[in-house]
């Protein structure tokens, strides 16, 4: 983890010398002669991204108190936590919001009164799969 933290702080500081080295390179071009805005973006952002990444893997480490049992080398797969998560093996609301996320991709392409009948369909899917342990025969 602190190897993957360092890789994208790494990246981070790449991408911010590409930005300034491109910044640079448009200013001096004589054709040219300005700031060529959309690949300044696009590399400024990767490098805010990259460093975004870092940033959380690096405090994952610390918070999680050094090495994983699944990050060593010599590591077995159970020295780590059999826990993954509780997941509703008989839920059909992911489903429902799959194809209400098709159906707002799919007005954005289209028409985009289609994205508002998803967005409906995503907001009565997303209610029925956080509350759907609170009714019906697996109600606690």
């Amino acid at each position: 983890m602190r190897t993957n933290a360092r890789i994208f702080w790494g990246l981070a500081a790449f991408f911010t010398v590409v930005t300034v080295i491109y910044v640079a390179w448009n200013l001096l071009d004589p054709m040219h002669g300005r700031i060529e805005w959309a690949g300044t973006f696009m590399l400024a952002l990767t490098a805010l991204l990259a460093a975004f990444i870092g940033f959380y893997l690096g405090k994952v480490y610390s918070a999680q108190g050094g090495e994983a049992p699944e990050d060593r080398l010599d590591g077995n797969i159970d020295d780590g936590d059999p826990e993954s998560g509780f997941f509703s093996p008989w839920s059909w609301w992911p489903i429902v919001l799959a194809a209400a996320a098709a159906l707002v991709f799919l007005g954005l392409a289209v028409g985009f009164w289609v994205a508002f009948i998803g967005l409906a369909f995503g907001l009565i899917g997303l209610v029925g799969w956080v509350y759907e342990y609170y009714r019906g025969l697996f109600a606690r």
